[in-house]
């Protein structure tokens, strides 16, 4: 028996641990019209992904471009080494969305198991309120689904699609192209669940340098890219009343978000419901586009070539007066 209630707490860890958040990566979020690229779900940590989703545990998987909404089949998802990956092609120029939202799934945990992962996942304030109340003792059955998104940017041309809402339970929208920065700017997020601002909520920002860097002489020089992030390295923000939060962008490279809102229930078979989201994105130099407020001082061509033909007119009458006189 002794054996048995051992093998049930290693098999709940390893399906709390295993199957933290979900992320949607790219090896290059900088893509050329009109050619086949491939997008990974990990689902894990942004750094490893420990198992595959199901198809059919999705409920939908969304591509945004151009002002239409796309949904891509069955038959372009396949898995390999614990990654499952979605092969698509681009069309035109624009600012692309990808979002997957996957259907509820429950585990049951006791009380450690149920606070460990309450601390790991940063789900503080709950935490913190079970010790408030004396319920810390308490274990649960969790009603969970994961709602990501990823924004890439396809050629030199800006879209709107990034402002799109998927109308997932929970999902962040940018207040501005994230491919509309650079670096030394601050990217504000918004952040919904139910379609409705998510006040006062925990979100956490990593941060991901891109593999190869190019100096200055041409030469380049690659970052240990691989070195894992725990949820301990992201840094911690907290939405504001309209659900708002600021981003220091410093660095070009892979911007990624993650929260869970995890909420009490009462009257049901379930003693929590959770949704978890994610947002991926890059900041860097993978487009020429030029800002309008780096133009907005310059003086546009035809001006230069009615001055031109002004002056040009002006020295011709001064000269002819000039010759007149004498």
């Amino acid at each position: 028996m002794r054996k048995f209630r051992y093998l049930s707490v290693l098999v709940i860890a390893f399906v709390l641990f295993s199957s933290h958040d979900m992320y949607l990566k790219l090896n290059n979020y900088f893509l050329d019209t009109f050619t086949k690229s491939t997008v990974e779900l990990f689902n894990g940590t942004f750094d490893k992904s420990e198992n595959i989703i199901d198809r059919d545990r999705m409920i939908d998987v969304s591509i945004l471009r151009n002002g239409s909404r796309f949904q891509p089949s069955n038959d372009s998802w396949y898995e390999k080494d614990s990654i499952t990956y979605l092969d698509f092609e681009t069309e035109g120029a624009g600012t692309y969305v990808i979002g997957v939202s996957t259907g509820a799934k429950t585990i049951e945990m006791d009380a450690e198991a149920f606070n460990d992962y309450l601390k790991h996942d940063g789900v503080l304030d709950l935490l913190e309120k079970r010790k408030d109340d004396g319920t810390s003792n308490t274990g649960a059955i969790e009603l969970y689904s994961k709602h990501v998104k990823t924004i890439v940017q396809v050629g030199e041309e800006l879209s709107d699609d990034w402002m799109t809402a998927l109308n997932y339970p929970i999902e962040f929208i940018p207040l501005e192209n994230p491919y509309d920065i650079h670096v030394g700017h601050a990217l504000s997020v918004q952040l919904y669940a139910n379609q409705e601002p998510l006040a006062n909520q925990l979100v956490y920002l990593g941060y991901k340098a891109p593999p190869t860097t190019h100096n200055h002489d041409g030469s380049t020089h690659t970052h240990d890219s691989d070195q894992s992030h725990e949820h301990n390295d992201l840094q911690q923000f907290r939405t504001n009343v309209n659900g708002v939060i600021e981003l220091p962008i410093d660095k070009e490279g892979v911007w990624y978000l993650r929260t869970i809102h995890l909420l009490e229930l009462e009257d049901s078979e379930y003693t929590h419901e959770s949704n978890w989201a994610t947002l991926t994105f890059a900041v860097g130099e993978g487009h020429t586009h030029e800002h309008l407020e780096d133009t907005r001082d310059e003086i546009p061509t035809f001006y230069f070539i009615i001055a031109s033909v002004l002056i040009i007119a002006l020295l011709f009458f001064f000269f002819r007066s000039r010759n007149d006189e004498n």
